[in-house]
């Protein structure tokens, strides 16, 4: 674990906090005028490799040389000009920091990163980190990385969890969630959605899923896994013989026996792709966040449907009513992109084709 310091005082500015992976839906903008949770579990922190915040730079600025060097492979709107090295953690673990009111940073309802860092170290005054809580966007905190350091603390080297450990816990994440219109009153405009996570998740396993078909039609397993990926796969590439994508991951290695496309768990702690043994085959991983693909290959029971007859007087029923979600689900075609202009294999022209015109091989509402 780590504590993060002022680099010009050396002041604490967060509680003990340890390292995770970057969560798929970091850089996330859901829907409009909507208000999302804290991006990041109490208690950890996350690094984001790349540069992150302003300055930016227009890819006609840029080019594909510098691009491809910065592991981008296909035109994007801009990139980063940034430190890369950005640490995001949830807005409750900082300590000892002020807002800089002036810096809301072109925001809608809340606090955004358009004017760099908006708050600054109490002690000294060194602008340190950028707040970021508003409308459609993920609330967290980013430490700016040439304003911070990060000083162990002693005692805590416990190591990640095995991927046996983390099926005993068995923690996913659930599909669907209640999601709330910012401003209002807790509840009052509440209706359950497909998770935001989940359709972040869904954009960046396509693109994967997508560069694996090597041109091919892809199929995958029934049910939610479907109802994720199928529509999309076959409007963006041909018919004919499919190539055969299957979850596979701890204690499903089976499975992945005559498969060349796995969609297979990242790590929650390390960011690692679980990966089967011994295979002879050369095989494209698919990743999924561990509590999606959890929830894909362990799906929740559905709750007990209500009895036609009353209930006895002693009998105190509290299980919630089952969501209602039939809505098609949409993956984020943010963060398809963004995952697809990082993979090499973008540079193939049918593939190039996808990604710079998506909307000619999809219905638009499959965004």
């Amino acid at each position: 674990m780590f504590v993060f310091v002022c680099a010009g005082c050396d002041a604490e500015l967060t509680a003990p906090l340890s390292q995770v992976a970057l969560p798929v839906h970091a850089h996330q903008q859901y829907g409009n005028g909507l208000q999302l949770p804290v991006l990041m579990e109490p208690g950890t922190f996350a690094v984001e490799p790349e540069p992150w915040g302003p300055p930016w730079r227009r890819w006609e600025e840029i080019g594909p040389d510098e691009a491809a060097a910065r592991g981008v492979h296909a035109p994007v709107h801009g990139l980063s000009d940034g430190a890369p090295g950005a640490i995001v953690i949830a807005p409750g673990d900082t300590r000892g920091v002020v807002l800089i009111p002036e810096r809301r940073g072109g925001a809608c309802c809340g606090l955004a990163a358009g004017d760099g860092p908006n708050t600054a170290c109490a002690a000294c005054g060194l602008p340190v980190a950028s707040r970021i809580d508003d409308c459609s966007l993920w609330q967290a905190m980013w430490l700016a990385p040439d304003a911070v350091r990060r000083i162990p603390v002693e005692g805590t080297d416990a190591g990640p969890l095995s991927w046996a450990e983390l099926m005993a816990k068995g923690k996913g994440v659930s599909p669907f969630e209640p999601i709330t219109g910012w401003g209002s009153p807790s509840g009052a405009s509440e209706r359950w959605s497909w998770s935001p996570q989940w359709v972040a998740a869904a954009g960046s396993a396509l693109a994967h899923l997508v560069a694996a078909s090597e041109g091919r039609a892809v199929t995958v397993p029934d049910g939610l896994a479907a109802r994720m990926f199928q529509r999309p796969l076959d409007a963006l590439l041909p018919a004919g013989p499919a190539r055969r994508a299957v979850l596979a991951g701890p204690g499903q290695a089976a499975v992945a026996a005559d498969a060349d496309i796995l969609l297979v768990p990242s790590h929650p702690q390390t960011g690692e792709l679980w990966d089967p043994a011994g295979s002879a085959t050369p095989r494209h991983l698919v990743p999924l966040p561990f509590g999606v693909w959890f929830r894909l290959v362990f799906p929740e029971p559905q709750l007990p449907v209500p009895a036609s007859r009353l209930m006895p007087d002693d009998v105190l029923r509290d299980d919630p009513p089952p969501p209602a979600v039939d809505d098609d689900f949409r993956f984020d075609r943010g963060a398809f992109h963004r995952t697809l202009a990082r993979l090499p294999a973008v540079r193939s022209p049918w593939l190039r084709e996808i990604f710079e015109h998506p909307t000619r091989h999809t219905h638009p509402g499959a965004f």
